[in-house]
């Protein structure tokens, strides 16, 4: 290349990066102005003085909505009837679950090849008396005999009690139960450890002095050690108030082990046991970290787990009092900030740099990581299409006008479109008259370029016939009937693609009305079984269950309607399976990169509208009915250990009838 050709090309990726920073700054112009009118308006003191009256106007508006959507998801009548259906589960998840006599009994004489020493560690400082009393008998009463219970007390003089009842426990324990007065408290990180330099076991379980155990949670995580060769064992967790482990607050249903979801949300938190040799010489709990002490240790000794494994069953009572993490993160604020340190921490030791952690609107503790971009890789989207100029239109025009992301290319795989509205629009946008009979045509600046397919509309083979021509070194699938939203929605998705361990990554897409159309997908969801959308035709604004719509996580599959995923990964497990021709192919696809072993990630930071089936219908009834019911029949057969075993991502305790984390009845 000659010297001028170098100074052209220089100019030319110069004009491009003060393009691209000239949308920038003014949208940060425009933020900022919009900002300082909305702060103007906050400050006016009829604003001020006319909130109690705006607060009963939005009210009525809202019960307008919800009874105008009464049958739907929002409506006031679902949100009745989820309620009516949590109360009515809420029974067998409390005392109801706990063994009968001789079920306790069975499980008491049960003997497994291993038989592990488990030594729980509850630091004490000035408990109450009525919680350090049920806490010692919910351990007492376990059925899985081979534990030992380490007492550390920080307590004062005031609590004397503590240690009385601490000792009269031990005393009537055979020995199971250690208790040691310390001289000074050392916090819970200090108190811990001390807890730990008591315990001879070969794991170690982690216990709150005011909370309660499952009798049965001994011997469910044995069990699993036993069958699974577990290191480290999770289960689910309620919070209860009143003494009454009955009077439950927030029944936490958990996914299986998902580090991204960790990363984010200490989603794991109670009942944490672990082998022993986990800590590898290190501390259990780091006082740097305290008021996260947990979030810590368990993203340092789940990345030293060979097996994590989720016990799905309720068996932790969190009780929820005033002064406990449990009643409102408020009543420890310095935990925000010690969860953000656990976790840069962590994400350096992974070798992440120059990452953003922030608090989102669910809650301090859950954050949104922001990583570095690494270089500036081609993206290729990839985008199906016949006719419909307009949807095409509306679809090509956010991604040119709003995407801060430039290094892409469009390809546009034409499938026997018929009006001259879009051949006309194809001639627009190459800059040259489109030639039906020609396979591929790019615009003069090779942004773009029409791809002719000439078969029937197959979704699978033409999106891998426009793979073939993708020069990107990403693949981003995406439907002609979106809409961009957010401006930075391809950095959004390529800061997870680009990791070694993931495989897809898709984003958060909306129907026209701002409900959710896409959040995730679970295989086995649905009528037909195969698999369907979480939180659908919820509000935009809605947090998720436990505020899942808040933070980036881990999900078995994401839809191809935007589904971004290295070119090699793309090549290397076949592209979209031609057996599923319509639907289902982005869910196989899905399953095949986790296949080898790799992570799905749905973000809720990239967001579009999806004005789905605009393309071509529903699949409700006749031959389209015909087809999608021939297609799952297959996705069954060809997933069928998959299915059987159950979504990793999504409890078991949830219905597979309903989207919204309904719990089975």
């Amino acid at each position: 290349m000659k010297e001028e050709d170098y100074r052209e090309a220089y100019q030319q990726e110069h004009l491009k990066c003060a393009d691209l920073a000239a949308r920038v700054a003014d949208l940060e112009a425009k933020n900022e102005e919009l900002e300082w009118k909305l702060n103007r308006i906050k400050k006016n003191p009829l604003w001020k003085a006319s909130r109690p009256l705006r607060s009963w106007v939005h009210w009525i508006i809202r019960q307008k909505d919800r009874i105008s959507n009464c049958g739907g998801p929002r409506g006031i009548l679902h949100k009745i009837d989820y309620k009516k259906r949590e109360r009515a589960a809420m029974g067998q998840f409390g005392t109801e679950s706990f063994p009968s006599p001789e079920q306790a009994a069975a499980e008491r004489a049960a003997r497994f090849p291993r038989m592990p020493k488990i030594s729980i560690l509850v630091p004490l400082w000035n408990n109450q008396r009525e919680f350090q009393i049920e806490m010692l008998d919910s351990v007492m009463n376990q059925t899985y005999g081979n534990w030992e219970l380490c007492l550390a007390d920080g307590s004062d003089g005031d609590h004397a009690c503590i240690g009385e009842i601490s000792m009269q426990y031990a005393e009537k324990s055979g020995g199971r139960v250690v208790y040691r007065k310390l001289e000074k408290n050392g916090g819970i990180a200090g108190n811990t450890n001390a807890c730990l330099a008591m315990a001879t076991g070969e794991y170690i379980g982690l216990l709150d002095q005011d909370d309660i155990l499952h009798p049965s949670v001994l011997y469910e995580y044995v069990k699993a050690i036993n069958e699974q060769d577990a290191d480290y064992l999770y289960c689910d967790e309620t919070t209860f108030k009143s003494g009454n482990i009955n009077h439950m607050l927030t029944m936490h249903f958990k996914p299986d082990y998902s580090p991204d979801n960790l990363r984010a949300n200490n989603y794991i938190c109670h009942f944490s046991v672990f082998a022993r040799k986990l800590l590898d010489g290190s501390e259990l709990f780091r006082p740097k970290f305290d008021g996260s002490q947990d979030h810590d240790m368990i993203l340092r000794l789940t990345d030293n787990a060979k097996k994590v494994v989720h016990v799905p069953r309720l068996m932790y009572y969190w009780r929820s009092h005033a002064g406990s993490v449990a009643s409102g993160i408020d009543a420890k604020p310095y935990a925000v900030e010690a969860a953000k340190g656990a976790v840069a921490e962590h994400l350096r030791k992974h070798g992440f740099e120059h990452f953003k952690i922030e608090s989102t609107r669910a809650f301090e503790t859950i954050f949104r990581i922001r990583y570095q971009i690494i270089g500036t890789p081609e993206i290729s989207i990839v985008i199906a299409n016949k006719d419909h100029v307009e949807d095409l239109r509306r679809c090509l025009g956010s991604i040119l006008e709003k995407s801060t992301y430039d290094k892409y290319e469009i390809i546009l795989v034409e499938n026997n479109s018929a009006t001259r509205e879009i051949r006309d629009y194809y001639t627009e946008l190459l800059g040259f008259p489109y030639e039906e009979n020609k396979e591929i045509q790019r615009s003069r600046d090779g942004k773009i370029a029409v791809v002719a397919f000439r078969g029937e509309f197959h979704y699978s083979a033409i999106n891998n016939l426009g793979v073939k021509y993708a020069a990107g070194e990403y693949i981003l699938l995406l439907n002609n009937d979106t809409e961009v939203i957010t401006v930075n929605w391809m950095e959004e998705l390529l800061m997870y693609a680009q990791r070694e361990d993931v495989g897809a990554v898709g984003a958060k897409l909306y129907y026209g009305d701002k409900t959710i159309q896409h959040a995730g997908v679970v295989i086995g969801l649905g009528a037909h079984r195969t698999a369907g959308h979480t939180h659908y035709k919820q509000h935009r604004q809605n947090l998720g269950y436990m505020g899942r719509l808040c933070y980036a996580q881990n999900v078995t599959a994401v839809t191809g309607a935007c589904l971004l995923v290295k070119k090699r990964l793309y090549e290397e497990v076949g592209g979209l399976d031609e057996d599923f021709a319509v639907s289902l192919n982005d869910v196989d696809f899905c399953l095949k990169l986790r296949q080898r072993g790799l992570l799905n990630v749905f973000t809720p930071f990239a967001e579009l509208f999806h004005y789905e089936s605009i393309s071509r219908g529903l699949d409700d009834n006749g031959e389209k009915a015909d087809r999608y019911n021939r297609e799952s029949e297959k996705f069954r057969r060809k997933w069928k250990a998959e299915l059987e075993a159950g979504d990793p991502y999504y409890n078991p305790n949830f219905s597979l009838d309903r989207s919204d984390y309904s719990l089975k009845v």
